[in-house]
């Protein structure tokens, strides 16, 4: 039996280099990135050929792994392309390839010999009997459904090898449909969700129209009685990390590489912290755990972790309380910063501060200047470096953000 109870994995995503930087310097263990070919996040930014070592060797110079996708479901054309892409990715030091489709797994033994191969959520792997078979077959991991109970999951723990590592998912996006194999993204733009490039239909709003009255649309209202026919709310499981230790998971994934790398940064140092004081046997700090609340999410919900979620009926729209308005590129000993913009903002605002390591604090905004020592009311020029005078030293890669109501109404 593997060992329940040791601190598993934080495994985040890391859509393309500024992202993987900020999941690395915010905690994770291990990153989880596609090339330009063959991930499920097609819209995601991604690595070209060149930029993939680089992102390899700035994780592995800072200790963590690197986990790339090759996930889709290639068609004739794709998988005549997929040796060379594998041995490039063999060549530039990842740790682990994440397959979904048989045939992939197969060629990714055969030209990434160097590569661990985990076999991706995408294959909904929802039984031991299943994880044996794909651990007979060569995998180190399996990413289990998403559809799964703890319950469930330890008794896949109990029953499958203690080298086969069981991965789940505890934050982010859930798909309507199951693990991921969605039909109406191809059906409604033709962006295939199986091939990288879901269109995500599952979270428009709709409105019906009745045969007989074309062209008058009667809007899907939300009210107490309910009436919402495709929705999904976010799956947050960090107030239940000791729950997922001790079912036994070796690795627990964050959601998101097509998100912000305000988001990779925020839920990644959120996590690192309540896991670390988890697997310690302290209760977590608050403000770490409330960290989650400042990024845009929809409404949170533990998946299927704790049975069927049902539907729900009130307002899903996402909600965004809070805004990047800068991130610090360099810092002094004595508080003095270099800043790049990344939102308007004035002297005078209310902001916070959180970085890597870093407990948020708050802070009214200091005189602003350019390079060239100009003073900047309301600089709006995004990229452009700014000189301020912070109250204390603070990380590189620290982020300032205020609130603001960006919440769709």
């Amino acid at each position: 039996m593997a060992d329940k109870g040791r601190k598993p994995e934080l495994l985040a995503p890391a859509g393309d280099m500024e992202r993987l930087k900020m999941a690395v310097l915010y905690g994770a263990d291990a990153v989880y990135l596609a090339g330009t070919d063959f991930g499920m996040r097609a819209f995601a930014g991604n690595f070209t050929p060149e930029e993939l070592p680089q992102a390899v060797d700035y994780a592995h110079a800072h200790g963590v792994r690197v986990h790339c996708t090759i996930n889709t479901m290639p068609r004739n054309e794709e998988i005549a392309r997929l040796p060379e892409h594998l041995e490039r990715l063999n060549d530039a030091g990842v740790d682990a390839l994440i397959a979904a489709d048989l045939g992939t797994f197969t060629l990714a033994g055969r030209y990434a010999p160097r590569c661990r191969r985990h076999v991706s959520t995408q294959a909904s792997v929802c039984n031991y009997e299943t994880a044996w078979a794909w651990h007979d077959l060569g995998a180190s991991r399996v990413i289990l459904a998403r559809e799964l109970s703890l319950e469930e999951i330890r008794t896949i723990r109990d029953r499958t090898p203690p080298d086969l590592e069981l991965e789940a998912f505890v934050h982010g996006a859930m798909c309507v449909s199951y693990s991921g194999r969605c039909l109406l993204s191809n059906y409604m733009t033709g962006r295939d969700s199986s091939r990288g490039a879901c269109a995500q239909p599952c979270r428009y709003h709709y409105a019906l129209m009745e045969e007989k009255r074309p062209g008058e649309y009667f809007p899907i209202e939300e009210d107490g009685q309910g009436a919402y026919i495709l929705n999904s709310r976010d799956m947050c499981m960090i107030d239940h990390l000791d729950d997922l230790c001790d079912a036994g998971l070796s690795s627990l994934k964050i959601e998101g590489r097509a998100k912000s790398a305000y988001y990779a940064a925020i839920v990644t140092g959120a996590y690192r912290h309540c896991l670390d004081t988890a697997a310690a046997g302290e209760p977590p700090d608050p403000v770490w755990r409330d960290e989650v609340e400042h990024v845009s999410h929809r409404p949170y919900a533990t998946g299927f972790y704790y049975g069927a979620p049902g539907q729900y009926y009130e307002n899903s729209r996402y909600i965004r309380d809070w805004q990047v308005t800068a991130v610090v590129v360099e810092c002094d000993g004595e508080g003095n910063a270099t800043l790049s913009l990344r939102n308007k903002f004035r002297a005078g605002d209310e902001v916070e501060l959180v970085g890597p390591g870093l407990r948020p604090f708050s802070i009214i905004a200091p005189e602003m200047r350019s390079e060239a020592g100009e003073i900047l009311e309301e600089p709006r020029t995004p990229q452009m470096r700014l000189r301020v005078k912070l109250p204390r030293a603070v990380p590189p890669m620290t982020l300032v953000r205020r609130r603001v109501d960006l919440s769709a109404k």
